[in-house]
């Protein structure tokens, strides 16, 4: 288990963009697997994107892929989500969550995650 807390969600117009921040406390971040979820009102919750332990793979749900870019900081204890061109569709409180698999290979499954944030509220005018 590793503690998270989400920050950086508001308010924003279409095509405009917000930086997500994870920040886990503790001395084993770096040994996790990290990735961000969403969730709509009425809607399961949804895998966003996910990235290695160190850093060098990055996964994208197509709907997000090109638009979304996840990236760590191991030093901060880190995880942010960089969004631009967002569409009103991305409304959604965005989550963060630790890979419970030291094998972590993309798993897009949000069972294949413990450890939740809090969450992060987004919300795209049109």
């Amino acid at each position: 288990q590793v503690p998270l807390v989400e920050s950086g969600g508001g308010l924003v117009q279409a095509g405009g963009s917000l930086r997500l921040s994870c920040a886990a406390s503790g001395r084993t971040f770096s040994s996790y697997a990290m990735g961000w979820f969403r969730q709509a009102p009425g809607k399961e919750r949804e895998f966003v994107a996910a990235i290695t332990k160190s850093g060098g793979w990055q996964y994208y749900a197509d709907s997000v892929k090109g638009r979304f870019t996840i990236s760590r900081d191991n030093a901060k204890n880190t995880v942010f989500l960089q969004m631009n061109s967002l569409h009103p569709e991305d409304t959604a409180v965005y989550y963060c969550a630790a890979a419970l698999s030291n094998l972590y290979s993309g798993s897009k499954d949000p069972g294949a995650f413990g450890s939740w944030g809090q969450g992060t509220q987004v919300t795209v005018s049109s």
